[in-house]
């Protein structure tokens, strides 16, 4: 344990002390929320994100630990452990470096080389090899043996060249350095398969492609490996001089370490031959597996960094409030699906119009919408940005206009997911007699109230802000999702008396049991009055109400604390500083010129210190404060509904729905969201769009390009004419020129972009 938190706290740059710290209150049973709101002087005020990574590295090298004591066991079982070999394993870092020292001794099916080693050849192989001046068919001659399998001088020496070969695919430390060298100069190449042009034109950036492996970023190697998996491209690694007549700089490397070299001795050429044979059909094979397994592993982890990224962003757009709200799942044939919300979300009507072709009812239409947002007050109108979005726009601005008296405002919102959440059993049991296209509307409705609390009920997944992630490890996806959605509903804090189960499963320490005991309860009991009555429901225990209790909010309740994140647990410190001064709890809240006159220092004890002191009082200024930005809606332009209607120049607003390592995607509502590629988000250099926009952003665009045919859109946000060429990838620098090797940077990244489109859309 002690070798394992002084490796993370190396790779964190933290203290040992933090880490073990952490650690131990991990193996509590606390959670990351938990530890780095309210435990910040037991881990010395680490962070949610230094308090995943240590969770997730904690893991990996505890299953590196179990893996070592198997493999030791193994090897000493066969008596071959020695103390140089011990160390090695106890030493190692990594699950490849650990198989790398596994592998001359784990079990494996009757090799090539066994069989030569027990027909007795091994000692023409070790002769060969310390003694090239050994005449290579004399010496075989000796050990000819057909009963054994070896009837000649030419199965012999193949039989010696089996035991060398594998001799030298075994060795840990040169396999190790022959990995590296592999990803530091090898090369990806691609090509399309004969006949398959047509069928994979998405591809076509790839069709005649080459690049350094370790240069190639995320969304370039999963369109590669995608375009692998579906058939159309053949994708291989090479090393640039592989093709040369002497040895390459892999097989060089083979040589050196077994001190074999061309001096026109008698085994020279032989053994050069060897290492010519154990590079390509034993090494390289292998290593060329673990490039590109380590290629898509790095790629993956880009990618759910970026959905998670991206996630974490919708997730904390700014909420409407508690308002209430109309919303309109667009259709034409099939109609508007219309519903009305409350303040707090509780369905109260619905209503399906058909304004659009083939019925056109627009009058009637416009009629049953003002009756529905009059009767129930309506202040604001949820649009769905999906088929007819703009034309149910239009229905709405012409509602406005009618009908002065109605004061709503009306905002396009993205419908990703609702249709996912109107077929789950959580709407089924939410809305049993409910259609399924009104449950979607209902979900648009409430994602403008709180799009928090709406879009956890959906499989992540499903939301449609990342790229390729149905591609990446999904257990990994899953995981990181989770930490995702626990950690904003955490930051934001939950309304006890309002929450929904998939909101509760969320907040820290409960999981569905306890988070439908909670529901049960305030159904049966009423709301609650105070965040005591938590110890109450059925399986909430004292370590669970420890690590929940000050992420549930409880407003209007007994104890104006209980509407803070101030934790229960702190509430002797609030109690010691209005005793202080005289006044109740009530009278210091929002009082900023007295909370600033306080010491933090004067109020710690053996439990709090200054940090947590420093948290009370800021919580005490504004409790229960929403981290989440103030309420903005993008205004689309009138008369700007479909591709067509764009023209480059035009200057729009738009909203930003996806966030990719090459740039960001717009919408302006005209059903096809545009891309503003890397280079033209700023005129300065940045390597992360995400330096510049997030998704959910409100932008002002500039069209650029507009391609009919391929239904695509390229905008840039340098709006006064100033081209930023900061960005133009530069091409890839090899050993060896390849003038066809990368088509130009841009041409890439707009063809990449049009496969990230449709791979998008499709797993949307």
């Amino acid at each position: 344990m002690n070798r394992i938190s002084q490796q993370i706290a190396q790779e964190c740059q933290v203290k040992s002390a933090q880490v073990d710290a952490a650690i131990e209150l991990l193996d509590g049973g606390s959670t990351v929320p938990f530890i780095a709101r309210y435990r910040k002087e037991v881990t010395q005020g680490l962070d949610d994100g230094q308090l995943r990574t240590i969770e997730e590295r904690l893991g990996y090298l505890r299953e590196l630990e179990d893996r070592k004591a198997t493999v030791l066991k193994s090897i000493k079982e066969q008596d071959k452990l020695t103390p140089t070999l011990e160390k090695a394993i106890v030493a190692a870092d990594s699950k490849t470096r650990l198989e790398d020292l596994y592998l001359p001794y784990k079990p494996k099916r009757r090799t090539k080389a066994q069989i030569a080693r027990e027909a007795g050849l091994e000692p023409l192989a070790d002769l060969l090899l310390s003694e090239p001046t050994t005449e290579p068919e004399a010496e075989a001659k000796q050990y000819v043996n057909k009963d054994k399998g070896f009837a000649d001088v030419k199965s012999v020496l193949d039989g010696a060249r089996q035991i060398l070969m594998e001799r030298f695919a075994e060795d840990a430390e040169l396999v190790g350095q022959l990995r590296d060298y592999l990803w530091d100069h090898g090369l990806v190449r691609a090509k399309a398969f004969s006949g398959k042009e047509d069928e994979g034109k998405k591809f076509a950036d790839y069709f005649d492609y080459a690049e350094a492996i370790n240069k190639i970023p995320s969304h370039r190697a999963l369109a590669l490996l995608r375009g692998r998996r579906e058939g159309i491209l053949q994708v291989a690694l090479a090393l640039e001089d592989q093709v040369d007549a002497t040895l390459n700089a892999c097989e060089r490397k083979i040589a050196q370490t077994f001190a074999i070299s061309e001096q026109g001795r008698a085994a020279d050429n032989w053994l050069i031959e060897t290492v010519r044979w154990a590079w390509r059909m034993k090494i390289f094979t292998k290593l060329e597996l673990d490039s590109i397994t380590r290629l898509r592993k790095n790629a993956e982890e880009e990618a759910i960094r970026v959905f998670a990224t991206n996630l974490r962003d919708l997730l904390m757009a700014a909420p409407a409030g508690c308002r209430a709200t109309m919303g309109l799942d667009p259709g034409l044939r099939t109609g508007v699906k219309v519903v009305v919300v409350d303040s707090t979300g509780k369905l109260l009507d619905t209503a399906v119009i058909y304004p659009h072709k083939p019925q056109q009812q627009w009058d009637k239409s416009i009629k049953i919408l003002a009756d529905l947002a009059s009767k129930h007050q309506v202040e604001l109108i949820s649009i769905g940005n999906g088929t007819a979005s703009r034309e149910t726009e239009s229905l709405v601005a012409d509602v406005l206009k009618q009908h002065k008296d109605l004061q709503a405002a009306k905002v396009v919102v993205s419908e990703a997911g609702a249709s996912v959440y109107s077929a789950s059993e959580l709407a089924a049991k939410e809305f049993p007699e409910l259609d399924v296209t009104l449950r979607g509307a209902v979900s648009i409705a409430r994602r403008l109230q709180d799009p928090l609390a709406e879009l956890v009920k959906i499989e992540p997944k499903a939301i449609g802000v990342g790229q390729y992630q149905h591609d990446v490890n999904q257990i990994h996806l899953s995981r990181s999702l989770t930490n995702v959605v626990e950690d904003c509903v955490n930051h934001v804090g939950v309304d006890l008396n309002t929450a929904s189960v998939p909101l509760l499963v969320n907040v820290s320490g409960l999981n569905e049991t306890i988070a439908q005991n909670i529901v049960a309860f305030r159904d049966e009991h009423g709301q609650f009055k105070s965040r005591e009555q938590l110890k109450q429901v059925p399986r909430l225990g004292e370590k669970t109400f420890e690590q929940a209790a000050g992420f549930l909010r409880i407003h209007d309740g007994d104890n104006p604390l209980d509407a803070s994140a101030v934790h229960p647990e702190a509430y002797p410190v609030v109690e010691k500083i209005i005793t202080q001064c005289d006044k109740d709890v009530g009278g210091i809240i929002g009082d900023k010129a007295f909370l600033d006159s306080l010491n933090a220092a004067d109020y710690v004890d053996e439990q709090f210190g200054v940090p947590t002191i420093r948290d009370i009082i800021a919580e005490l200024d504004k409790p229960g404060r929403d981290p989440r930005p103030d309420f903005k809606t993008a205004t689309f332009k009138d008369g700007i509904n479909k591709i067509s209607d764009l023209v480059p120049g035009m200057e729009l607003e738009g909203v930003v729905t996806n966030v990719a390592n090459f740039g960001a995607f717009v919408d302006v509502g005209v059903h096809q969201d545009g891309l503003v590629h890397i280079s033209e988000l700023t005129d300065r250099f940045v390597s992360d769009p995400r330096e510049v926009v997030k998704t959910g952003d409100i932008v002002t665009v500039k069209v650029l390009e507009v391609d009919l045919q391929r239904s695509r859109v390229n905008f840039t946000m340098l709006l006064e004419g100033k081209k930023s060429k900061s960005n133009k990838a530069k091409p890839q620098q090899t050993n060896k020129p390849n003038k066809k090797r990368q088509p130009k940077q841009p041409q890439l990244e707009s063809g990449m972009a049009a496969a990230l489109r449709a791979a998008m859309s499709k797993e949307s």
